[in-house]
């Protein structure tokens, strides 16, 4: 399918791979690039978990962003391979020279002594290329995060973290970067001003380039499942084995990535990563921004929305709290019809919301911080990076004269849905900001939620927790800063 063909026509994957446009037909669309790359005999790509987990079949996609040429990890095992379509992909295999010579990070990991089995050590490798071709020279912190996704078993991270300063240290001037004019040149020889319709092994794929594209596909295709980083959706695939007959991938939808701030609101379109998020968010709001750091991996947040993750409607879901606790609401289309919908009567039971069906989140517009107001966010989970939360706190409270004028307290974890503490925002509003009104609130919480026991809590650790996070949330003007959301299990 060629520029300017329409969505009715279908047409071929196309993708940049070892310096030249790969075309694929016949693939079924429920294939991971993982699974099609080993099978095309590229094996350096590891299978760990099949969840997006562990990083051992990490892979490098790049794009186009602000004229250059922009590389991201990604994890392979729950990225299906039509949404590489328009794309340049990066495996291990392709970092060696014409020559055989190793890439500055393969020498460096050699050199730091920095693997031992070396079933992980592909991904690593792949994680620390994209840091390598990131801006600026990174410190241990930075090189952390970058590999904050990839586990390793034998090593230790010690001299893996060793090898990405080393990498990073001197010039940055590998094949890739000599070659990204051409790459640039071939990735726009592909571009499509309209979408993506791929048919194989009897399941459709079609990936919209326009809104309006998107809500006609969705309204013709309303059992349709909508795909945007994968990384909740690609597991009904992996580990239970489902059909995904129809998918819908919103990952090219121009316009629904952007990210804008009106003189009142943060405007994020619901397909934007959080990787792309994060920085406008974090600078409103710092708690925000250390909860997605903590959300998932690098390789996660590449991928990952938080449109996906409002829409998946988990009762354990990261933002949806945060998003509540801020009063943020939601842009919703229907065809050509939209409507603004309070995040407050969005989630309606577990697992179901007030979308209607061919209906799709297009925007989440966040309120700025305002005078007077107070913001706090907690993760509680077993692991600190990429686990998900027993429990996850949000709080906003808005003082005057040392007097609560309003409260927005949401938890996830604790109900069949995220979901807010109307009992204790009572108890707080109109009352001084005190300990005797903490108190009072913090037994208020009590009464608001009735929490379960499962593998991640039990129903009475939950209820302690919350209840001291508001405590926490109090005291937190007391805290060194950067101390106050920093939580694990237990704590």
């Amino acid at each position: 399918m060629g520029n300017g063909d329409s969505m009715s026509q279908a047409g071929p994957i196309r993708f940049v791979h070892r310096g030249r446009v790969r075309e694929l037909r016949g693939v079924d669309p429920n294939t991971t690039v993982l699974e099609w790359l080993r099978a095309g005999g590229l094996t350096g790509t590891k299978e760990g978990c099949a969840e997006g987990d562990c990083g051992a079949c990490t892979v490098a996609i790049g794009e186009e962003a602000g004229g250059r040429l922009r590389y991201r990890a990604l994890n392979a095992c729950i990225q299906f391979v039509p949404t590489l379509d328009g794309k340049a992909l990066v495996t291990v295999e392709d970092l060696r020279g014409a020559d055989g010579a190793l890439h500055p990070v393969q020498r460096a990991m050699v050199e730091q002594h920095a693997s031992q089995c070396g079933f992980c050590t592909p991904g690593f490798v792949m994680s620390l290329f994209t840091l390598y071709h990131a801006k600026g020279a990174p410190d241990r912190a930075r090189v952390n995060d970058a590999i904050a996704g990839n586990l390793c078993r034998c090593t230790g991270y010690r001299p893996i973290v060793d090898a990405g300063l080393a990498a990073c240290a001197g010039p940055r001037k590998d094949k890739f970067a000599r070659t990204e004019k051409e790459t640039l040149a071939l990735l726009r020889s592909i571009r499509r001003e309209t979408g993506l319709v791929y048919e194989a092994a009897g399941r459709r794929f079609f990936a919209p380039a326009t809104e309006d594209e998107f809500a006609e596909v969705l309204a013709r295709e309303p059992a349709a499942r909508i795909l945007a980083g994968g990384t909740d959706l690609a597991l009904e695939v992996t580990k239970q084995h489902r059909d995904l007959d129809a998918l819908i991938h919103v990952g090219g939808v121009r316009g629904l990535a952007d990210i804008a701030a009106s003189a009142s609101h943060l405007e994020i379109g619901a397909a934007a990563p959080y990787s792309d998020a994060m920085a406008a968010i974090a600078a409103a709001y710092p708690d925000f921004g250390e909860v997605l750091r903590r959300l998932g991996s690098e390789q996660i947040r590449n991928a990952g929305t938080m449109g996906g993750n409002v829409a998946n409607a988990s009762p354990i879901g990261d933002t949806p709290p945060l998003l509540l606790a801020l009063g943020a609401g939601l842009v919703l289309r229907k065809g050509g019809a939209r409507r603004e919908v309070p995040l407050d009567e969005f989630f309606l039971a577990y697992r179901k919301t007030a979308l209607a069906p061919g209906e799709f989140i297009a925007r989440i517009r966040i309120p700025k911080p305002r005078a007077g107001l107070r913001f706090g966010a907690y993760k509680i989970s077993k692991r600190f990076d990429q686990d998900i939360s027993a429990v996850c706190g949000a709080f906003a409270v808005e003082t005057g004269g040392g007097i609560v004028r309003t409260a927005r307290i949401a938890f996830g974890g604790m109900a069949a849905t995220p979901k807010r503490a109307a009992g204790c925002e009572a108890a707080l509003t109109g009352k001084p900001w005190n300990e005797a009104t903490v108190a009072a609130a913090a037994a208020a919480l009590e009464r608001d939620f009735a929490p379960i026991s499962d593998m991640r809590a039990s129903a009475r650790y939950r209820t302690a927790v919350a209840r001291n996070l508001l405590w926490r949330f109090f005291r937190s003007e007391a805290l060194p800063p950067g101390e106050a959301h920093v939580l694990r299990y237990g704590t």
